[in-house]
């Protein structure tokens, strides 16, 4: 079709002025592609190179925007729907030109007003930008590189009886159990995470703290800061539920047990009844 990667940010150079933009062309003079006014920034002129996504507009015409795109070519994003019609659903991409996730490519029937991590691939034939949210096929953990205790990017899935479900380096699924949530999570938050076991069967558990002493130290500093704001007082302790120590600390269960009992070994709090004070 031409030379230019639809879907990806291409560094083109401007060849000629229209009432109605700037063309812009790569490697071959003969391709060139339209930059609407809209997108043309200012001092712009013939000769001049820019970085622009290039995309098909609402027409089926080659376009190119200077516009930061929610996502690109086989890439995850978070994108919510804008419309659901007879062909799919409409997801807002961050351009006017809107992503269509047809039915067969819904995991579940999407929703308009809801959000959903989505996968965004070239129609071959069409050569259209699509999106789906079946994102099984493009992450597998039959090939796994990553080994225990190493730092990985995490972008949240969604949540089970057993914990919140994970992408891994985009390449991987993960699972964080719920006894190892210390933070709130969001749909599509990207975050660091560290592995904490490979299974027989392929399976990752993930953390969001790496093991070992160096996690706790943190942990125990954050408690100390909390006891000082709070005159030196908190009403939380090992009996506490998980779920509030969570939501008060952002941290885990596990953690604040580990992160208390180094101060008590310290000697900088006292466990008390109903909750732990400074020596």
């Amino acid at each position: 079709m031409n030379d230019f990667k639809i879907g990806e940010f291409n560094t083109l150079t401007s060849v000629r002025k229209e009432p109605q933009g700037f063309y812009l062309r790569g490697d071959d003079p003969f391709n060139q592609v339209l930059l609407p006014n809209a997108y043309v920034p200012e001092g712009f002129k013939e000769g001049d190179e820019i970085n622009v996504f290039i995309y098909l507009d609402n027409e089926e015409r080659l376009t190119a925007t200077t516009l930061q795109p929610k996502i690109k070519l086989n890439d995850f994003a978070v994108l919510t729907v804008e419309q659901v019609n007879r062909m799919g659903a409409f997801l807002d991409m961050g351009l006017v030109k809107q992503l269509l996730v047809p039915y067969k490519e819904q995991a579940i029937p999407m929703e308009e007003g809801r959000s959903y991590v989505v996968f965004m691939y070239l129609d071959d034939k069409t050569k259209r930008l699509v999106g789906t949210s079946k994102l099984n096929r493009y992450l597998s953990n039959d090939d796994i590189k990553v080994e225990k205790g190493e730092e990985v990017d995490l972008m949240v899935l969604h949540s089970s009886h057993l914990g919140t479900n994970v992408m891994i380096n985009k390449t991987y699924k993960g699972l964080i159990f719920r006894s190892d949530v210390n933070q709130p999570l969001s749909l599509g938050q990207e975050l660091k995470g560290y592995v904490k076991t490979i299974r027989e069967d392929g399976k990752i558990d993930v953390i969001l703290q790496k093991e070992g002493v160096a996690s706790f130290e943190p942990n125990a500093q954050k408690v100390l800061d909390i006891l000082q704001r709070s005159e030196g007082f908190l009403d939380l302790h090992d009996k506490s539920d998980p779920e509030e120590i969570s939501k008060r600390l952002l941290m885990s269960k596990k953690s604040f047990k580990r992160a208390i009992g180094n101060l008590y070994r310290d000697q900088k709090i006292v466990i008390e009844k109903d909750g732990i004070r400074l020596a």
